[in-house]
């Protein structure tokens, strides 16, 4: 796999059906390996191990109603009161972040309501605070600890 730009993290892999599986500390199972999967278990680890949210607090590949549609997020964090925090879209390191990644995130977010938004391919990272007041996102250097 392609190295990210994360801190190096300790992964388990196992072979699955010939294919390569990689432990999901969230799941607790093995999930198959692919790009965007690679990234997905970088995410997680980095807001445990850099960004301090319990692995409890941490949630992958779940799906929601987004306007009556259902659509699958990669990765949410959560506030103690259950309320949502952090909304990632993962892309694959050879997936360029456009404009219309950040649509995406943010028409899930229109009913989510999050109030921090990530996208990465594991090799640029951006990340955006909401005002919902002024209906827009605003752009940070890092994400704030949980």
């Amino acid at each position: 796999m392609t190295a990210l730009n994360f801190p190096a993290y300790s992964f388990r892999f196992k072979n699955k059906q010939n294919k390569t599986a990689i432990f999901d500390s969230i799941r607790k199972k093995f999930i198959i390996l692919t790009p965007e999967e690679w990234v997905r278990q970088h995410v997680v680890h980095y807001l445990h191990y850099e960004k301090n949210y319990p692995w409890s607090m941490i949630n992958v590949e779940k799906q929601v109603l987004v306007n009556q549609l259902p659509k699958r997020y990669d990765v949410v964090g959560f506030k103690t009161t259950g309320d949502l925090q952090l909304i990632v879209e993962c892309k694959a390191p050879k997936v360029k972040i456009t404009q219309e990644t950040f649509d995406q995130i943010a028409r899930y977010n229109l009913s989510l309501k999050a109030d921090f938004l990530m996208v990465t391919n594991g090799l640029s990272h951006y990340f955006c605070k909401m005002d919902y007041n002024k209906q827009q996102y605003n752009f940070l250097p890092e994400l704030p600890l949980y």
